[in-house]
């Protein structure tokens, strides 16, 4: 399969300010989905790696510019070994069957987490995925794989302790900027709507720092089920609603 071509909308300019710079996804209900067709759970995940590219369609279609996908949590080393085998496996199978048609289609790959908790061939294969699409620039899709934020906070502390000690930092000098560039997603937009599929309403360890002003949108849809018409739908929900950052409205 290819991802396919669609022409791109041309919104009104009151629609184009609407939509987000930086969508962020918690993909949620892949278990759920293989559970109920009485199929194993890796069903579920095969499945959703087809939701990932339908996602991914959804986005370049309503000119996003960034995506970032919650893929595989550092809590989900703790599942079962055969489980955890078979999303391996997976991944390693989806960067080799998908990378190509990432690159055709513009999309930049950026992976963040802790990678090195993955098999060697594995982390090689991340590698040569953000380097062979490192120039281009129609989406950025950044996918979370063995990540965690509170994890990321606590590296990025570490740096920054690193640095005040060896007198690199003033301590009065460390700021919110300053954290930021320690984080995995220094460089990276902060999201404006985080979108979490199945019906759950809660972060799960994702970007917590990052989300501080995103707007929450919670669909109960699975996400095998995952397509256009629930992004559009989110990206609708978006459009409505009121962003103050915290001041007073007028």
């Amino acid at each position: 399969m290819t991802l396919r071509a669609r022409a791109a909308p041309t919104p009104a300019a009151a629609e184009t300010a609407a939509l987000p710079t930086h969508v962020a996804i918690i993909m949620d209900g892949n278990g759920r989905w293989a559970a109920a067709r009485h199929l194993p759970r890796i069903a579920g995940h095969r499945e959703g790696a087809r939701a990932v590219r339908r996602t991914i369609e959804a986005a370049i279609h309503h000119r996003i510019p960034w995506l970032t996908l919650y893929a595989f949590s550092s809590e989900n080393w703790r599942r079962p070994a055969g489980e955890v085998f078979d999303l391996t496996g997976l991944l390693r199978s989806y960067i080799k069957s998908e990378l190509a048609e990432l690159a055709a289609a513009g999309v930049r790959l950026r992976i963040i987490g802790e990678r090195d908790r993955f098999p060697a061939d594995i982390q090689a294969d991340l590698a040569q995925a953000e380097a062979s699409t490192a120039d281009n620039g129609k989406l950025n899709l950044t996918v979370a794989l063995s990540y965690g934020a509170r994890a990321e906070l606590t590296a990025a502390a570490r740096r920054i302790a690193a640095d005040v000690q060896a007198g690199r930092l003033a301590a009065d000098a460390v700021d919110e900027a300053t954290v930021a560039s320690r984080l995995f997603t220094a460089g990276t937009p902060d999201p404006d709507l985080l979108i979490r599929t199945s019906g759950e309403q809660r972060l799960s360890n994702f970007l917590l720092w990052q989300v501080a002003y995103a707007e929450l949108v919670f669909q109960d849809v699975l996400w095998p089920d995952y397509a256009e018409p629930q992004f559009a739908a989110a990206l609708a929900v978006f459009a409505q609603r009121e962003r103050r950052f915290g001041a007073r409205p007028a």
